[in-house]
């Protein structure tokens, strides 16, 4: 509803300033607000942190003691600002992993921080994170397994009113404000274990009553998809539209392709998120302290998530003291860094825009580099084939080719071209692509031109909010 009204007082606007030009209509299943701000982070934290970080296990058998768990300095504040200086926008915290272990005093569980040597028992890593992300102004988000290889009604309808109530413990305000509620679809253990029928409906709908401003993440959403691997690859083509129908989280989930791609003509707004571990495991080890992914990797991930029109959740694991490793801390704040120094400067700026079909003044071409999000060019109606071509500010040389399309009117270009001209005079193809979605980087080999033309094939006509020229240095593909 907030979505429409802001949308109708854009329209207002729009035709009291050009004499009843309106906005284009919106098509498809559209993104809702919180949806749309859930993109504009681009990257977050999955901080993996539990039993396993001491016992060097990715998947706890939930028999473990509690007093295994006992860091010797705990510092979510480190963590915090790691992830600040470094551009992450929010942390997402496994606060119950498959072991059933709570990082908080979960009244429905006796595997917890509270029956830990840690603080007395009277720790509270929930609390010590969400007011970490508080102070240093990022969002605080929750996974939590529905999977429970601890807990003794798993198996049997009376855990799903346990598994709610765990819910309801985490994401009843005390921690503040979700924004991302992380579930996965481990389901029981092995041929002959325990099988449990998940109540998902009842899950969300606990979800919503709490926190209802909280993107779900599953591999059918219904906030936010997996993408189907944990390589930090989204598809090269990449729809936000999705058809859950018939599907469900875990081994109920579509197939890869269709995790990786989305539904071209899908019924629902569930764009894919990027997970992958700064490490090979997702918890610390410390045999791992030398295997942390090289800062050319992450280049190559930021442009496979969110370059493809996803999201990029990076997993950190800290150690057994409760920090982020030396290795860690440098290889993510050397990221961080990276990505500034290539996408500081857009090589676009100053550019005289021209569009082969324009909806009047207030959609003009030249909106696309105001860098004003909820500003953009738009083609009349009907016009579904269109061409941009960008006059650049002098000869320019990069790598990089960045286009965003406005995603709260849909999702609709379905394929484009890019193209520089030559000094013969020439214009010559650099990219062949299909969809852009909320934001496509492109990298194409390096080039010196002074103008660059951007072709599309639309569903509808196409509304573009954002491009950018950038040479990346550093990696240098």
């Amino acid at each position: 509803m907030r979505f429409s009204f802001l949308l109708a007082c854009a329209t207002a606007i729009a035709i009291t300033a050009c004499g009843r030009v309106s906005p284009p209509e919106p098509y498809g299943p559209l993104p809702t607000p919180q949806q749309v701000e859930w993109q504009k982070m681009e990257m977050n934290f999955l901080v993996c942190f539990g039993p396993n970080t001491f016992t060097g296990m990715e998947w706890g058998l939930g028999t473990e003691a509690e007093d295994v768990f006992n860091p010797s300095d705990l510092d979510c504040d480190q963590w915090a600002s790691i992830a600040k200086a470094a551009g992450f926008k929010g942390m997402i915290i496994v606060a119950k992993h498959h072991d059933g272990f709570c990082l908080w005093p979960n009244p429905e569980s006796t595997h917890t921080v509270a029956r830990s040597p840690w603080k007395g028992g009277k720790g509270d890593v929930l609390k010590e994170m969400s007011e970490a992300c508080a102070s240093h102004g990022l969002k605080f988000g929750i996974y939590i397994s529905p999977w429970d290889r601890n807990d003794p009604h798993y198996g049997t309808p009376e855990y799903n009113d346990v598994y709610v109530r765990t819910l309801e413990s985490a994401l009843d305000g005390r921690y503040g404000e979700v924004f991302e509620e992380w579930f996965d679809g481990a389901c029981g253990e092995g041929p002959n274990g325990k099988r449990q029928v998940y109540d998902w409906p009842r899950f969300h709908e606990t979800v919503l009553k709490y926190q209802p401003k909280a993107v779900m993440f599953s591999d059918v959403g219904p906030g936010c998809r997996w993408v189907g691997n944990e390589r930090g690859v989204a598809g090269r083509t990449n729809w936000s539209t999705f058809r859950p129908d018939g599907f469900a989280p875990g081994a109920g989930a579509p197939p890869t392709d269709t995790l990786q791609t989305g539904n071209i003509h899908g019924n629902a707004w569930v764009p894919a998120e990027t997970d992958v571990p700064l490490r090979p495991g997702w918890f610390w080890r410390e045999s791992e302290n030398d295997k942390v992914t090289s800062l050319n990797e992450l280049l190559s991930i930021y442009n496979t998530s969110v370059g493809r029109n996803s999201l990029l959740l990076l997993g950190v694991a800290p150690d057994i003291t409760g920090h982020i490793h030396p290795a860690d801390s440098a290889r993510i704040l050397e990221f961080g860094s990276a990505l500034r120094n290539i996408f500081s400067v857009n090589l676009a700026d100053g550019a005289k825009v021209e569009a082969s079909s324009s909806r009047g003044r207030v959609f003009k071409a030249g909106n696309i580099l105001d860098g004003e999000y909820d500003s953009f060019w738009a083609a009349k109606d009907g016009v579904n084939e269109a061409t941009l071509t960008f006059e650049l500010a002098g000869e320019k040389t990069f790598n990089r080719v960045l286009i965003q399309e406005y995603i709260p009117l849909g999702q609709r270009v379905e394929s484009f071209t890019v193209e520089v001209l030559g000094a013969d005079g020439k214009w010559k193809e650099i990219a062949n692509e299909t969809t852009i979605g909320f934001k496509r980087i492109v990298p194409v080999e390096t080039v010196t031109t002074s103008r660059i033309r951007v072709s599309l094939s639309s569903y509808a006509p196409p509304v573009i909010n954002g491009f950018g020229l950038y040479l990346d240095e550093i990696s240098g593909t």
